[in-house]
Formats: structure tokens, sequence, C-alpha cells
């Protein structure tokens, strides 16, 4: 039985997994508790699955799932936390932004009775001033719409008691943001902060379209804000409206209406048109979403697992 199992997601990750590994054994060798490593091939199209094998030769704490495709790091970690069976868990990606060196301060924590310990950043080097800003504006955007809250400029980087990994557990939704549900289950929850370093290797995955995605998914999953929002803007689109018209009306009793307005006219088509677009656009976010569920697809396939020796 492993007291911890540090699960590794990992997409086309091979030019780190290297010295990832080499850090992060350091830090297992110096623990007073039975540890495992378990990496998941995301379906990577590099040399990831060579490096994780070449690891499970080398390490007998190494455990590994390579999933039939790609099906996103959210459902990779999903993977991985179904695998740990028993113990508590360790979420790291590999790039070595998060530091292994800051897992016994989790565990402290972890030992002084918190079920979730989050690694808060106090610092994100190697960031550009936009992805600084607009990762803020999200977080602090989430903190806002969503009735649950989530701890700022946190990733996934954390540790879970088994307590909650099995809450984390019985959650099967199919469009699934993590750090929304680390949150959502509740129980005591500690933040640990650090400074976070540059990517170690290799090129991020996540581009800005990727990022916008994953705030969709993160607002649409945790708050109805959106139509709220949507509602009361069409209220307040129809009462300008109904006000507008009540003054066209009595303009044209008092002075008559001669063959004019035609600009004023466009302008009023092209914002009520505009307004139902995009409330139908935010209608058909959700709409698209409970349609996932309804289909009840598995989260991911496993191709190839090594769970043991």
């Amino acid at each position: 039985m492993n007291e911890l199992t540090v699960v590794v997601p990992a997409h086309n990750e091979a030019d780190v997994l290297a010295a990832f590994h080499q850090r992060l054994g350091s830090v297992l060798d110096a623990l007073p508790l039975d540890s495992a490593v378990l990496y998941v091939d995301d379906g990577s199209t590099d040399g990831t699955w060579s490096a994780i094998e070449a690891l499970l030769a080398a390490d007998p704490r190494v455990r590994a799932l390579k999933l039939s495709r790609n099906f996103g790091k959210e459902a990779a970690l999903t993977a991985g936390l179904d695998h740990v069976v028993d113990g508590a868990a360790v979420v790291i990606d590999a790039d070595l932004q998060d530091p292994p060196e800051l897992i016994p301060e989790l565990i402290a924590q972890w030992r002084a009775g918190s079920d979730v310990v989050y690694a808060t950043r106090s610092a994100r080097a190697g960031e550009t001033r936009l992805k600084r800003l607009t990762a803020a504006g999200f977080y602090r955007a989430m903190e806002r719409l969503s009735d649950t809250p989530l701890p700022r400029d946190t990733g996934d980087f954390r540790l879970l008691s088994r307590r909650a990994l099995d809450a984390l557990g019985r959650l099967r939704e199919r469009q699934r943001f993590m750090k929304g549900l680390f949150a959502w289950i509740g129980y005591r929850q500690t933040a640990v902060y650090y400074q976070r370093e540059p990517r170690h290797g290799g090129h991020t995955k996540w581009n800005y379209w990727r990022l916008t995605q994953l705030a969709i998914e993160g607002i649409t999953s945790f708050s109805s804000a959106p139509l709220r929002l949507a509602t009361w803007v069409g209220l307040g689109s129809s009462l300008l409206a109904f006000v507008y018209g009540l003054w066209v009306l009595t303009k044209a009793l008092i002075w008559g209406d001669p063959v004019r307005g035609y600009p004023t006219l466009m302008l009023v088509i092209l914002f009520l048109g505009g307004v139902q677009l995009l409330a139908l656009g935010v209608i058909g976010e959700y709409l698209g979403r409970s349609y996932a569920e309804s289909k009840q697809r598995p989260l991911y396939f496993v191709e190839e697992e090594r769970l043991g020796r």
C-alpha cells in the first residue's frame, strides 16, 4: 500500500520527463512514507511514452497509463486519480513550472488535518504580462460569478486526501473543470504559497484559444450568471425598444412622420439582432453541455497500463 501517489499528466513532454523525474525522485527518496509515481500519457505524438517506459525500467515506484488518444488534460487527470486506489495523491505537471520540492510542505499540511492542500502562485516567472493579466482576470471573475469559491492564482498542483479522492471519484460529469471540482467537494482546504518557475523545456500546450475555451468551460460549469445576464440584457433591450417605440409614435402623432430615420432604424435592428444572437449563443453553450452529458460517454479509454511490478 502506497501512502502517497504522485499523478503526472503528460502530453508531448518527452523533453522534460527525465529531468522532472530526477527532481521528483530526490524528493520522494527523502519522504518518510511509501510513495509511487503515476504518469498518464494523454495521447502524445512524440516520444513521451518511450520516456515513461524508460522510467518504468529504472524506478520501481513508477506506474503508467497510456490513453487511447488525446482526451485533454482534465480527462487525463481524472484517469490518473481514478487509478489511485489507496492513500493520498499529489497532482503536478511535468513541465517543472511547479516545483516537486514543495511536496513535503503539502504533506505537512495534510498531516495537520487538511484534505485538500493547494499550491497558490505568489509569482509567475516566464509568463508575459498579458498572460498574467488575463489569468488574474479569470480567477477574479470566477470568484464573483461562481457559487463555489475558487482560490485565486491556483492551478492543479495540490494534494488530495483519501476522503477527497473518494468524493471526487463520485463526480462523473463529462464537461470537467477540475479546479472547480476540487473546490466543490469542500472539506478542509489549505493554501501553500510558492513562486512559479519558467518551463524547463518543450513548449506550452495552452495557447490563448485553449485558455479561452477552458475559461468558458469553468464559467459555464460552475455558474449560471451568463444566462441571468442574457435575461437582464434582453429585458433591458426590450424596455429601451418599448420606450423608443412610444417616442416614435408620439412624434408621428404630433409632428407627422416624413420618410426619414433610416440610420436610426438600422442601428436599432442591428443592436437588437446582436443582443438576440448573443443570448442564443449563451443558451447554446449550456444546451451543448447538457447534450454532451446526456450521451453518457466514458471520460477516457486506456490503451495500455503498467500499474505494478
